[in-house]
């Protein structure tokens, strides 16, 4: 198996996470929390002057500018229409900011609990903003990110699996055989259902991605969003037997 010589976040000391917001004219005090974020890197970083900041250095080689951008504008469109989504703060009119190699945005903290899914007052008032969400998102394309299809999330990672030797020698039949049988099955559901509409998403709408207030939720993360079905913005809210996520998805 072959294993990368360094990790893309070896240069991101604390120190540059520092220096790269001081970078843009803030006065850090040196508190520094990192952040769960899965792919990213993540951190509350507290000011001197005034409340703390939180900023997400992109993992390099993952997006381009060009995709980066696209992701904050549509945050900024959203926010203009009054739904909740927590949008980067602009420097010189700037929201995406290269430091040493890095790219990074920096947010305001907003604060908030995990929704209660069992409520359906809740399920049904996320539902609306979700509504919202794509209603807006439906006005024109994505140019620069990807859409969720069977070919970009299925076909091209199991073939990037197997061309870099990713896997155990002993594995890499099952694996192709196992994957091979679960992308067929995907491909007949994308075939019965037929064409069906693509707009801009959110793109990773689970719990952990939005914050609730007694005024309601806010939106974070939109760094997956993509085209795609608009049921790809539902379906990590449902959870439970079928009745229940029936229910559920009822109410959203």
């Amino acid at each position: 198996m072959n294993t990368p010589s360094a990790h893309p976040y070896d240069a991101l000391t604390p120190e540059r996470v520092l220096d790269a917001i001081e970078s843009l004219g803030l006065r850090c005090d040196g508190y520094l929390q990192a952040l769960n974020s899965y792919e990213n890197r993540v951190y509350q970083i507290g000011l001197v002057d005034g409340a703390p900041v939180v900023a997400k250095f992109y993992r390099p080689a993952r997006w381009t500018e060009a995709q980066i951008l696209e992701e904050h504008e549509f945050a900024f469109e959203l926010a203009e229409r009054e739904i909740p989504v927590v949008t980067p703060l602009r420097f010189d009119g700037a929201s995406l900011h290269r430091y040493q190699g890095f790219l990074f945005a920096v947010y305001p903290r907003r604060g908030g609990r995990a929704p209660d899914l069992e409520d359906e007052q809740t399920l049904e008032r996320l539902g609306r903003f979700i509504g919202r969400i794509h209603a807006v998102g439906s006005i024109r394309p994505f140019r620069h990110r990807p859409s969720l299809d069977v070919r970009r999330f299925g076909y091209e990672p199991r073939d990037y699996l197997l061309a870099h030797e990713c896997l155990p020698e002993e594995l890499r039949e099952v694996y192709r055989g196992v994957a091979d049988q679960a992308l067929a099955a995907v491909q007949r559901l994308f075939d019965a259902a037929g064409p069906v509409r693509s707009l801009r998403l959110h793109g990773d709408c689970h719990p952990g991605n939005l914050l609730w207030t007694d005024e309601g939720p806010h939106f974070v993360d939109l760094d997956d969003a993509c085209m795609g079905p608009a049921v790809q913005d539902l379906w990590m809210l449902l959870s439970g037997e079928r009745a229940a996520m029936t229910r559920q998805l009822s109410v959203l």
